[in-house]
């Protein structure tokens, strides 16, 4: 109900589609199209030509004379002005109904999409009803059919979706001789085209196939409109609006007889037709043999064209007619077997019992066995009753015979009758139906011969007690029979929970997890609860190489030979293997995992280690199961070959940013000292002594630039891959600071420093060479921007567990919101005319930060400038024992 409520909302909102459609050009769908926009005028409606394509027919032209045309709207396409629907103007003008003909046309380049279809699509969903036409050869899925038809291949298609999801279909239809007639008149294409097409397109036999096509289609979507109606009013009734065929299937060797009659009968109908299988409680109780025949019989139903259906259900007719009625099923297919008269006595046959119940629906019964047609109240199975359940059913007879024996004197006969019957129920509850009938039986006897004068025989000296006997025996036989079959329904209540529960869990998991490899491990031991045995999923690379990623240690994943029967089904994309024809003599069964790419890998199931063959039920939720592991493995792998995809566009990112940033600064200091040398080394040129000094010392200083600019990439590259670990050591941490000043002097000798540290030595653990790097890089950039002249301050302490070092300036400060943005690599707050540097320094620092467990942060002040901090922690991994502190004076 909240899906059909959804449905309608959505509906109300978009527009309503109304397609003419017909079997090929001429037959009228744009006059037919016109009329009914006219009527619609007539009756007060806001109706727009949108697109209308007259092909010269004056009756046409002369109709849409009579309704507001939009003007198209013109593209330049390759210095040809073209004109195409003005998808914007229509969306501003908003008409109740737009006529847009020709859907299946391609837009010219330029325009917002490339097909009119979705130029629709885009005035369905602005709530614009539209009119629009199209011909049978169009529909994407019968695409290939008319190119075999007519020889013809037509390149503009129209999804079938688009199709389908039309809220109204207009079959426009006119006999081929009258379209050949219209063709010859002139009145489809003119003279010289008409001709041309005659020879081709419009032959007669191409335009009766071209029809029966266009019938079926329409009809098919009349169809798809009448269960969705009957659906939405709750009818569960069939309607015999088309023939649809359903046949019961089973385990007897002649149920292949009863497909293949039903599929002749489909065929000579052009019927689809469903071979549906019903696992009733008796199921579980059928031998392997019955078992291996059900599965053949449902192949060869599926082979012959048939869809394949396996229910769970108590009752093998309620279960068929539930079926057929969902499934709209005209005519019900079982199989007769001859009988004697005898066996007729104990009940009526499955088809007798459909004929009784199915009211609305035809029941064929037809020659063949189905279930060996056995009278429905008593259906004799297959049991798997052993020595110790019949003894077990005697020793709890010889219980209750003691337990009446020792309360003789309190209970009464029929008190004991009660007791034996507790008996029978407690057995019936344990064993299978033979042992319990026996126990049945037995207490029957008991009761007579311990309690029922004379005692100690079985004579009975009332004839009373006959039937005592006789109502304790029925009472006793139907307890037993309806303990067992709760019994029954209990185990395959089980069997469904926990199916349903494993498929639950297993889509539960797919949701969460993303990695192949963990959605692979997931489905794997999902079948592996499922049917008890290993399983293994191959998946294709994009070589086509197949590679264990789930149940690599599966023996399916290690044999050559296993690996060569799911090479060939990725290959050929059908299942083979162990069960199946083809393969049979491999241990594994293996489906292949198909998305809607294509093929992704294979599904493997040790098939051949289990005791008995999968149930047709546990084989559809095995369907199940590797459908949704098909799903959820395209979509792990789309994540990853996007995420590979982001990776090589960040890549490509870094390398330009790297380029533009490194060109610039490599190139600036290359040209100073280029420049400096040629001017030193030009003979005649005399230079002063102190025009000399200064580029010499222009040529150091950008040597030195460039150094650290080299360096900086160097070192950032061996942060980021590890190859350069930061050793830790108990270090003073006035040293550091004192080191990187002292080198740093000329760099800083126009900004005072202001530096305060304990008074105290401070041992931190650091490596001092890179720590130092990181204070350098932090007084490099203050340096750089901040205010010429102002002082740069440098902190540091120790606070109980963390030692912290802070260095600022005075000046602008870090932009808004990019404190996080100054430690990106290549990224520079300032324009480039002031800021030198390629933007590594701070990238740098904080990989060696990171690389000292700590973390390094930025924040504006509120006076202006930027202050950075350190914080390293004073215990952790890889340290060397802390020496004791020492104190200076």
């Amino acid at each position: 109900m909240l899906a059909l409520a959804a449905a309608e909302e959505a509906r109300t909102h978009r527009g309503r589609l109304k397609v003419f459609f017909g079997a090929a050009p001429g037959v009228g769908k744009t006059y037919a199209m016109l009329e009914s926009a006219l009527a619609r005028k007539r009756e007060g409606v806001d109706v727009l030509i949108g697109w209308l394509e007259t092909h010269g027919r004056k009756d046409t032209a002369n109709l849409a004379a009579s309704l507001e045309r939009m003007p198209p709207r013109s593209i330049d396409y390759r210095g040809i002005r073209i004109e195409e629907f003005d998808l914007d103007a229509a969306l501003a003008r908003r008409p109740k109904i737009l006529i847009v003909d020709e859907l299946a046309h391609t837009n010219a380049a330029g325009s917002r999409h490339a097909r009119r279809w979705q130029d629709v699509e885009e005035l369905l969903q602005g709530g614009i009803d539209v009119y629009s036409t199209l011909n049978v050869q169009h529909i994407e899925s019968l695409n290939d059919v008319v190119a075999q038809i007519t020889g013809v291949t037509v390149r503009e298609t129209v999804p079938d979706g688009v199709f389908d999801r039309a809220d109204e279909i207009e079959l426009v239809d006119l006999p081929p001789d009258e379209l050949l007639s219209r063709l010859r008149g002139g009145k489809v294409y003119i003279p010289a085209q008409a001709e041309r097409a005659a020879e081709s397109f419009f032959k007669k036999g191409n335009l009766i196939a071209l029809r029966e096509l266009a019938l079926r289609r329409a009809a098919e979507r009349v169809d798809a409109q009448a269960a969705e109606w009957k659906r939405e009013q709750g009818i569960r009734e069939p309607w015999a609006t088309r023939e649809r065929l359903l046949v019961a299937v089973d385990g007897s060797k002649r149920s292949a007889d009863v497909v293949r009659a039903t599929y002749r009968m489909a065929a000579r109908l052009r019927a689809p037709w469903i071979a549906l299988s019903v696992e009733t409680p008796a199921y579980q109780r059928l031998g392997e043999e019955d078992r291996e025949t059900l599965d053949a019989n449902l192949e060869l139903a599926a082979r012959l064209g048939a869809q394949t259906l396996v229910v769970r259900g108590e009752s093998l007719v309620d279960e068929i007619l539930a079926v057929a009625r969902e499934r709209d099923a005209s005519r019900i297919v079982v199989g007769r077997r001859r009988e004697r008269r005898w066996r007729r006595l104990a009940g009526r046959s499955l088809g007798e019992e459909l004929v009784l119940r199915a009211t609305d629906v035809e029941v064929l019964v037809t020659s063949g066995e189905l279930a060996d047609e056995q009278p429905l109240p008593r259906e004799p199975v297959r049991t798997h009753s052993t020595l110790a359940h019949y003894v077990f059913g005697l020793c709890v007879v010889l219980a209750s015979s003691l337990a009446c024996w020792f309360t003789r004197e309190l209970f009464t006969l029929g008190d004991q009758a009660m007791i034996y019957l507790l008996g029978v129920l407690i057995v019936s509850t344990r064993v299978t139906r033979g042992p319990a009938l026996v126990a049945a039986v037995a207490s029957v006897a008991a009761l007579d011969f311990f309690f029922v004068p004379p005692v100690f025989t079985f004579d009975v000296s009332d004839l009373r007690y006959l039937i005592t006997f006789s109502v304790m025996l029925i009472v006793a036989l139907t307890v037993s029979t309806f303990t067992l079959r709760l019994r029954d329904q209990a185990e395959a209540a089980r069997q469904r929970e926990r199916r349903t529960a494993a498929l639950y869990a297993m889509s539960r998991q797919f949701v969460i997890e993303t990695g192949v490899g963990e959605i692979a491990a997931t489905a794997v031991a999902a079948v592996r609860e499922l049917l008890e045995v290993e399983a293994v999923i191959l998946i294709a690379d994009r070589a086509g190489r197949l590679s264990p990623c789930g149940g690599a240690d599966a023996r399916l994943a290690t044999s050559e030979r296993e690996v060569a029967v799911a090479r060939w089904v990725f290959d050929n994309g059908r299942v083979a293997g162990h069960g199946t024809d083809t393969l049979p003599a491999a241990e594994g069964f293996y489906i292949p995992l198909v998305g809607t790419g294509g093929h992704l890998g294979v599904f493997g199931i040790e098939l051949a280690r289990r005791p008995a063959p999968p149930t047709p039920s546990q084989r559809q939720i095995l369907e199940t199961f590797v459908a949704q592991t098909a799903l959820a493995l395209e979509r792990a792998l789309l994540v990853e070959r996007s995420a590979q995809t982001q990776v090589t566009i960040e890549t490509e990112r870094t390398r330009n940013a790297l380029l533009s940033a490194v060109s610039h600064d490599l190139r600036t200091p290359l040209a100073s000292i280029q420049g400096s040398a040629d001017v030193l080394a030009d003979e005649a040129v005399e230079l002063p002594d102190a025009t000399r000094r200064e580029l010499l010392a222009t040529i150091r200083s950008e040597s030195e630039r460039l150094n650290r600019l080299v360096g900086d990439l160097l070192d950032l590259t061996r942060l980021e891959s590890g190859a350069l670990a930061a050793r830790k050591e108990w270090y003073p941490l006035e040293e550091v600071v004192d080191s990187v000043l002292e080198r740093m002097r000329t760099r800083l000798q126009d900004r005072p420093i202001v530096r305060e540290l304990p008074y105290e030595i401070v041992l931190v653990p650091i490596d001092p060479i890179l720590f130092g790097q990181v204070l350098e890089n932090l007084l490099d950039n203050s340096a750089k921007y901040g205010a010429p002249g102002t002082p740069i301050e440098v902190r540091g302490a120790v606070d109980g567990e963390r030692a912290w070092l802070e260095v600022g300036d005075r000046g602008a400060g870090i932009p808004e919101g990019a404190e996080e943005l100054v430690f990106e690599r290549f990224f520079r707050a300032a324009d480039g005319s002031r800021a030198e540097g390629a933007g590594l320094g701070l990238a740098v620092a904080r990989a060696i930060v990171k690389a000292h467990d700590g973390t390094i942060r930025a924040h504006r002040r509120a006076d202006g400038g930027s202050v950075f901090r350190v914080e390293i922690p004073m215990s952790g991994r890889d340290l060397p024992p802390r020496p004791a502190k020492m104190d200076v004076t």
